[in-house]
C-alpha cells in the first residue's frame, strides 16, 4: 500500500492525516530553490532520525542515526548534489542536525535519485512539522505523532505518490 498525498491530508492504510507541503504548492516541474513539492510517486529509502531525540519507535525500513556533521548537499556544482554529505563541505548543504527538531525524524521518499538531475531539486523528504503545519521548502511534514504512528506500517516496497 502506498502512501498518497491529496487535497490537504496524507492517506496511509486507515489513517487520514493533516500536512504541509512547500510554500508554492505542488508541481509538476520542480526546480531547486523554488519553494514547491514535486509532484510523482517515489520509493522511500531511508529512514534518518536523532537517537537523543526519539528513542522507542519500531521501523520496517532502513534506518540511520544523524550525527551532528551530517547534511544533504543542494549546491548543483558539486558531484554529491542531492546526496547525503559529512561537514566540513566545499559546497552548500542542508544540515539534517537541527535545533528546530523538524529532522528528528525524516524520511528520504527518493526524489530526483536515479538518475540525479542538477537543477530539478534536492532534499525532499517526510518529515516533522509543528501545529501550526507551516509551508516548507518543499518537503511534506507532519505531526511527530502522526509519523509515529504510521512508521512501523511502512514497509521497503511502499512509495509515496504526491499528486
Amino acid at each position: 500500500m502506498n502512501i498518497k498525498i491529496k487535497k490537504h491530508f496524507l492517506h496511509y492504510k486507515d489513517y487520514k492525516l493533516k500536512f504541509a507541503v512547500g510554500k508554492s504548492g505542488i508541481t509538476n516541474d520542480k526546480k531547486e530553490g523554488d519553494l514547491s513539492t514535486p509532484k510523482g510517486i517515489y520509493k522511500i529509502r531511508t529512514l534518518y532520525y536523532r537517537k537523543d531525540k526519539i528513542k522507542n519507535f519500531k521501523c520496517k525500513i532502513k534506518k540511520k542515526i544523524i550525527k551532528k556533521n551530517m547534511g544533504w548537499c543542494d549546491d548543483v556544482r558539486s558531484r554529491k548534489y542531492n546526496q547525503e554529505i559529512t561537514f566540513p563541505y566545499n559546497y552548500s548543504a542542508e544540515k539534517l542536525y537541527r535545533k528546530d527538531r523538524r529532522y528528528d525524524l525524516l524520511l528520504d521518499i527518493g526524489y530526483n535519485a536515479r538518475p540525479v538531475i542538477k537543477g530539478n531539486g534536492s532534499a525532499i523528504f517526510l518529515h516533522l512539522c509543528d501545529k501550526k503545519y507551516k509551508s516548507t521548502k518543499g518537503c511534506i511534514a507532519i505531526l511527530k505523532k502522526d509519523f509515529l504512528k504510521i512508521l512501523p506500517l511502512i514497509k521497503k516496497n511502499t512509495k509515496i505518490l504526491i499528486s
